[in-house]
């Protein structure tokens, strides 16, 4: 290449950035042609997410490589320079290190991956990309109530997996403990509520109970944790104001508000079927007494 570039008169000068921008190009564009292959291929999200991933990664190592061999033989003379600024570049970079750093923690040390849903630093919401620098997640809370997307895109620094807790709704049990709580009227027929209430949520929950079940024996096999019940639980509690039933269930981590929606309706209705025999309680203030009050007419 270089006996090239001698024949067509270039200055020795320009022949090793010449060398770097054609390297570059030709890696880019192979780069390229596997991306658009990749995108059109019959590959899930996942795999295609992960492929995609690993072009990009490779491409930076290549442009890495094709420097180091195009300015070897420059590379010695810099040797001692870079020598003693190494500390004041690792001092003014040091977050940039540490997210790089968090970046290979992720890889292997298995904290998220795209498409989980994690809480990173006060934020909750599901991983859409992983940097090497920052993890990208779609925001959901905060003004918006539930689990729902507030369409907000939060960019985070890897360094987070070193400094404060990492929450994942999703990785390994990918069901979440739920309950809904449900006031009754003294008086009404608790047993026929406690029934409306298991029923509701048995036959509410019964889809993907089985799988939970699987993955919680998974998760004692693999962790030292108990090994917790995942079918459906109606307890009772009685207060000053009413009879109060919790609903304890294990739900799909994406469908907990959906679900609730879909037990408090079943409820309500199986309710009105009863012709009052059970019957939802509210706050409610009974006065028992009142002061005497004097009332004078003289002016």
């Amino acid at each position: 290449m270089q006996h090239l570039l001698n024949e067509m008169g270039i200055p020795a000068l320009w022949h090793k950035p010449i060398l770097l921008v054609v390297w570059f190009t030709v890696v880019w564009f192979i780069a390229y042609i596997i991306r658009s292959q990749i995108t059109k291929s019959s590959l899930d999200n996942d795999v295609s997410y992960k492929a995609k991933k690993a072009v990009t990664f490779s491409t930076y190592v290549f442009f890495s490589i094709g420097i180091v061999i195009i300015y070897s033989a420059s590379l010695g003379g810099l040797t001692v320079a870079l020598g003693v600024a190494g500390a004041g570049i690792a001092f003014a970079l040091q977050e940039v290190i540490a997210s790089f750093a968090g970046w290979l923690a992720l890889l292997f040390g298995n904290f998220y991956k795209p498409g989980d849903r994690v809480q990173l630093g006060g934020i909750k919401g599901d991983v859409i990309d992983i940097g090497i620098l920052r993890t990208t997640l779609m925001e959901m809370g905060n003004w918006v109530e539930g689990d729902l997307y507030n369409g907000r895109i939060v960019r985070i620094a890897n360094s987070f997996v070193f400094k404060e807790p990492v929450f994942n709704y999703s990785s390994d049990f990918p069901f979440l403990w739920d309950e809904i709580k449900v006031p009754v009227r003294y008086g009404s027929d608790f047993e026929l509520a406690r029934e409306i209430c298991k029923n509701a949520v048995v036959n509410e929950t019964k889809s993907y109970c089985e799988e939970a079940a699987y993955k919680w024996t998974e998760m004692t096999r693999k962790y030292r944790v108990e090994n917790a019940t995942t079918d459906p639980i109606v307890t009772l509690t009685a207060n000053d104001n009413w009879i109060e039933f919790t609903i304890r269930y294990v739900v799909d981590f994406k469908r907990r508000r959906i679900t609730k929606d879909h037990l408090f309706t079943t409820i309500l209705h199986a309710v009105q079927k009863t012709d009052g025999r059970v019957q939802l309680a509210s706050a409610t203030f009974e006065i028992t007494s009142l002061p005497t009050i004097k009332v004078s007419t003289t002016p």
